[in-house]
């Protein structure tokens, strides 16, 4: 199996670089309830972004499981430096214009496109590594909707997004793709909803 996590809540910190921002305390708290989760035990690797948030929360998975935690800098979340922090409306009024025109850079953002084409390749690469045991990815809500969809066969939408992937609810979601199978297993599920 291959399963993908984003982070869940952040402490938000407009004076902070937006790859810089680790966990909030309900963010933590979501992230160590996920240890709960049946299928854990199973994960043989656990690939995370070099993101602060990404890797704060495949720490609390790592120190449970006793895996250590692989960086792969390819799996960062959709490149937006280009206008830094923005305002919670004006990011989900930039995010709806990303996904909705994939092609198209919005405001100087990485293209959905380009963001898709990364993350499915350095999960190629990751997964052409793999042993057994299944691989867990750490990392955020962008990439993860944009490999979900490839993995899905749909095309780029915001509809196939994260629940609450919006800004102001934090993320903190999973989904399950077989590989053998080549088929997803679920859709996006809260980490803090056992299953």
């Amino acid at each position: 199996m291959l399963r993908l996590v984003t982070h869940p809540q952040v402490r938000v910190d407009k004076d902070v670089p937006v790859p810089r921002w680790g966990l909030s305390d309900v963010g933590r708290a979501r992230a160590e309830s996920m240890l709960g989760q049946l299928w854990l035990p199973a994960i043989a690797r656990i690939v995370s972004s070099g993101e602060t948030k990404a890797l704060e929360t495949a720490a609390i998975l790592s120190a449970s499981l006793g895996v250590a935690i692989e960086v792969r800098e390819a799996l960062h979340e959709n490149d937006r430096s280009s206008t830094g922090f923005v305002p919670p409306d004006r990011f989900e009024t930039l995010a709806d214009a990303f996904f909705g025109e994939p092609t198209q850079s919005v405001e100087g953002w990485e293209t959905a496109a380009a963001a898709q084409s990364r993350v499915v390749q350095a999960t190629a690469d990751l997964l052409d590594e793999s042993a057994s045991g299944d691989v867990l990815i750490v990392g955020h809500g962008a990439i993860g909707t944009l490999l979900y969809c490839h993995l899905a066969e749909l095309p780029i939408s915001r509809e196939h997004d994260q629940v609450g992937g919006n800004a102001a609810s934090g993320g903190g979601n999973y989904w399950s793709y077989n590989q053998k199978t080549r088929s997803m297993q679920h859709p996006w599920m809260p980490m803090d909803r056992v299953k």
